[in-house]
């Protein structure tokens, strides 16, 4: 499974983008295509020439996801989501960061580098800290997916990108 996080909107204290899923991809005689599916809108911190621990989204780049069945998300989430939860959604081996997770929230208050999900979002040039709502309902239709691909071994890549 291939994921992409389009960032579209770097605000002064949050990013807006969408979570895509590449769904098909090949070669024709223009290149290489993707066909791409809507997953949710995203909100991350900011981006910062100079790291600030828990103020700061991750670098471009593309990543492998795993779960992480350890530590206060993880108990959080098992008892939230009781029917479906079986680990984070860990983005993993992001170079000067740890325990970026894929979770619920509504500003970027609510993320430490993390990738937050929700099914509305406001204009980060307007409300400074960024908005996303309905993110509950966002991660409870994207999660089960995305855990059940991680936890069948298939690989899981999502790729952040900057327009």
């Amino acid at each position: 499974m291939k994921l992409e996080v389009i960032r579209f909107s770097s605000g002064t204290d949050s990013t807006n983008g969408i979570l895509l899923e590449v769904i098909e991809q090949g070669n024709d005689i223009d290149g290489l295509w993707q066909q791409k599916k809507f997953l949710a809108y995203t909100l991350e911190d900011e981006k910062r020439d100079t790291k600030v621990l828990g103020e700061t989204r991750i670098p471009d780049g593309d990543y492998k996801l795993g779960l992480r069945k350890v530590g206060g998300y993880h108990a959080r989430y098992t008892k939230r989501f009781p029917h479906v939860h079986i680990g984070m959604l860990h983005v993993l081996d992001v170079p000067g960061f740890e325990y970026i997770l894929i979770h619920c929230g509504n500003t970027d208050e609510h993320t430490a580098g993390c990738l937050l999900v929700g099914d509305s979002q406001e204009n980060n040039q307007i409300v400074t800290n960024g908005f996303i709502g309905k993110s509950t309902q966002a991660y409870k239709r994207i999660y089960p997916r995305i855990a059940e691909a991680l936890e069948c071994g298939e690989e899981v890549t999502i790729t952040y990108k900057t327009i």
